[in-house]
């Protein structure tokens, strides 16, 4: 009998209970069997764990005494995963019954994936968020997912390497993570996943697409598409993905773009709409880049102690 490897499943929950126990209940229609399930809790004002301990028990709840963000949580939920593989998961997502033995087939079978991300799809239609990803460009600092808005008629259903993961729904071998590094705490929010997948591309592993796995996103329940917060992180961890990311002459074509290009388009754009906290969000966002407080930003490329 081939004994499943173990597979620790981790996300975040801030505020959410009732959305993460949506996704809890889920995975109890898993047909891959040998699994834990780590929630960490990012300081929420109301307290998910007697909720969480009664209805799911086996499930382990990390609680933190302050908001981590998303790599900071993903990374304390970490510390206590025991799986060969891990798979961090956004609590506004909901399994299909066969999303995780694709995922492990496909690292069983070849030791250079590093990362992995099914096909994901927008929750309650046939919508696809994501079949895949092409890089994000080193002169505008944006990527795009392949087949967005695309209607599955089953044409992404293959397994392909692909330049970028989701961090929405992400496996990836503890061994990995190991050789490599942590997921970046320095982002906090947003971007986090493809500064990390560019470290374990540069240690010579690769990204791969899982069109065979499927997973369900109801997509920024917790941040909210419209927030303000998220203007200022994606602003500002644009512009830190690609100090981190690019150098030489794209690096300067890329933040003169920013400069001349999308800085007096976006306030443009925020003024005719009148939207004055998402244009205070966004030059709070440059200035948040400039000034971003940086412990020794080694530890965000040093091998974890796991």
């Amino acid at each position: 009998m081939i004994v499943e490897p173990l597979v620790s499943i981790i996300s975040i929950n801030y505020n959410q209970t009732k959305v993460t126990c949506e996704m809890l209940a889920s995975l109890k229609n898993l047909n891959y069997k040998n699994f834990e399930v780590i929630i960490v809790d990012n300081a929420s004002k109301e307290d998910p764990q007697p909720i969480i301990n009664l209805e799911f028990p086996e499930v382990i709840v990390v609680k933190s005494a302050e908001n981590l963000g998303f790599a900071g949580g993903n990374n304390l939920g970490l510390a206590k995963a025991k799986g060969k593989y891990v798979f961090y998961i956004n609590n506004d997502t909901e399994v299909t019954p066969e999303l995780l033995k694709p995922l492990v087939d496909l690292f069983e079978s070849n030791p250079k994936v590093g990362m992995a991300t099914p096909k994901i799809k927008y929750y309650d239609t046939q919508l696809i968020q994501y079949a895949g990803s092409n890089a994000i460009n080193s002169f505008t600092g944006r990527g795009s997912s392949i087949g967005y808005q695309e209607l599955d008629n089953g044409q992404y259903n293959y397994l392909k390497i692909t330049d970028l993961p989701h961090g929405a729904a992400l496996m990836v071998p503890r061994a990995v993570i190991e050789n490599v590094c942590l997921m970046p705490e320095l982002f906090f929010l947003y971007y986090e996943e493809h500064d990390w997948a560019e470290s374990i591309k540069r240690a010579g592993y690769q990204i791969y697409y899982v069109g065979t796995a499927e997973i369900y996103h109801k997509e920024s329940i917790s941040v909210g598409k419209l927030n303000p917060m998220k203007t200022y992180f994606m602003t500002r961890n644009r512009l830190l993905f690609m100090k981190r990311n690019t150098s030489g002459f794209p690096q300067i074509i890329g933040f003169l773009f920013f400069t001349c290009f999308s800085i007096p388009k976006n306030i443009v754009s925020y003024i005719v709409k009148t939207d004055w906290k998402h244009l205070i969000a966004f030059l709070k966002g440059i200035k948040g880049y400039f000034f971003i407080r940086k412990p020794n930003e080694n530890i965000y490329w040093a091998k974890p102690k796991l």
